[in-house]
Formats: structure tokens, sequence, C-alpha cells
């Protein structure tokens, strides 16, 4: 069984929504990851979505779009972001860490060399939007090599028979968007959430981890009732992009905390 399996075996048992904030390796600094990642475990994360920058990243909303420009500009690179996982290991890291990339990254690296080096970093799956199910078969394979999951999106306006094709693929859990755009902070939930989540969850016995909007404690809460865990991103940058150096762990902690 996966790390990711045997989270969500242990957060079902305990009657708890995994909880799975996004950070932007090398942001705000370039070293900030490897303090931001272990305080948050104790702070009570579950998962990590570590990103990896990408020059265009068609998925993202402005927020994580500066924070993406602001590790290119801190020199961090594919090879950097698998040294970080490493190195969180290294530091006593127990939670899953998935990297969160865009395809031409891992190509240009290797895909298979790549997931070799994200395996024996201590890494645990790729979650890469820009892949559709058609494409991913090389990466599903290199995935299944070397034990990493694979996670896959599905949205509001994907038909029934794409969301079956896409759930035999995944593995870990599915990614399921909470609205048509990209990531960003929202005030409410889509409201046509929790009849989406059922349509996905007559094709898979995976998790459902909902993500883009989704920041404040209620959203986390609401998002509790219908699925199996949230990811926060976009207000949990905001929340580093205004924060001195000196306060950056301890106000990620606390926007952490608060969301529990």
């Amino acid at each position: 069984m996966s790390r990711i399996a045997q989270t969500f075996a242990r957060l079902q048992q305990q009657q708890r929504t995994a909880l799975m904030p996004y950070l932007m390796i090398g942001f705000p600094r370039r070293e900030s990851t490897l303090a931001l990642v272990p305080a948050l475990e104790k702070a009570g994360a579950d998962l990590f979505e570590l990103g990896i920058p990408f020059s265009d990243p068609l998925a993202d909303g402005a927020t994580i779009q500066r924070a993406g420009q602001q590790a290119l500009t801190n020199g961090v690179n594919l090879s950097f972001c698998l040294e970080t996982v490493a190195a969180l290991r290294q530091h006593g890291v127990q939670a899953p860490l998935l990297g969160m990339g865009y395809y031409n990254p891992l190509v240009r690296y290797g895909v298979e060399q790549v997931c070799a080096d994200l395996a024996a970093a201590g890494g645990d799956g790729w979650i890469v939007p820009d892949v559709p199910p058609e494409e991913a078969h090389e990466l599903h394979h290199a995935c299944q090599r070397y034990g990493l999951d694979m996670i896959m999106f599905v949205a509001p306006t994907t038909p029934n028979e794409r969301i079956a094709e896409i759930a035999q693929l995944a593995s870990g859990f599915l990614y399921c968007v909470a609205l048509t755009g990209v990531t960003g902070q929202r005030d409410t939930l889509w409201p046509g959430l929790g009849d989406f989540l059922q349509r996905v969850r007559q094709h898979t016995d995976l998790p459902l981890v909902v993500g883009f909007g989704i920041s404040r404690a209620e959203h986390v809460a609401e998002v509790g009732t219908m699925a199996d865990g949230a990811i926060v991103g976009s207000a949990l940058i905001h929340q580093l992009e205004q924060l001195p150096p000196e306060a950056e762990v301890a106000g990620s902690v606390a926007f952490v905390r608060g969301l529990q």
C-alpha cells in the first residue's frame, strides 16, 4: 500500500478530511520549503502538493504564477525540486509528497528518469495538469515501475465516460477541480460541487480530493462533507507573500491551523 493510500485509510478511520497544502518549491526564498513543510506537517497537514516552477503554468491563476516566477528567479529547476524532496525526507517528514508540475520539464528531463529520481528521493507521485489520458501512458507506466501514484484531474465539464477513462489511469486519489477556471481564492464554493462529486463517485473508489478556490476553514469543512480531502494553494501562497522572511513559518502554521 502506497504512503498516500495509507494516509487516506488512516484519515478515514479517524473520520477526518485530508488537508493538503500547496507550496511552490523555492518560494518565497530558495530554501523556504525545507522549513515550511516540516512545520506545516506538525501543524496538521496530511499531504503536500509541491509546485515545480514552469514558465507557462496554464492551470494556475495570478497568485501561483507570481510564486512560480519568483522561484524561477531564485534559480529553482526540476533537479533542485527533486533534491528538495530528498532533503525533506532527511529532515524526517513522513507525509506524502507529490510533485505538481507541467509535462514539458518532465519530458525534457526524461519521463523514466524523473520517475526513478522522484522515487529515490522519497516522493510519492505526480500531479501533472496538462497530460490528458490519451497522452498519459508513458508517465503512467513509469509511475507503476517506480511505485509512484499518478494523480489525474476531473472537472465539472468532464463527461461521465471520460471520468471513467481517467479513473482507470489514476492512482492515489482523483483531483476534482472545484470550478471551471484557473487556481485562485474564491469567496464561496461552486453550488454544484456536491452533484459533481456524486457523479465522479459513481466511477471510482479512489479518494476524491477537491482543489481550486478553497481558501477558508468553512470551505474545508464543507468539502469534508462531500469528499476525502481539500487542497489549499493560492490562499496559502498569498499569505506567504504578505509575510517577512522571519515570520514565514509562524504565519503559515497559524494559517494552516486556522483551516482545521
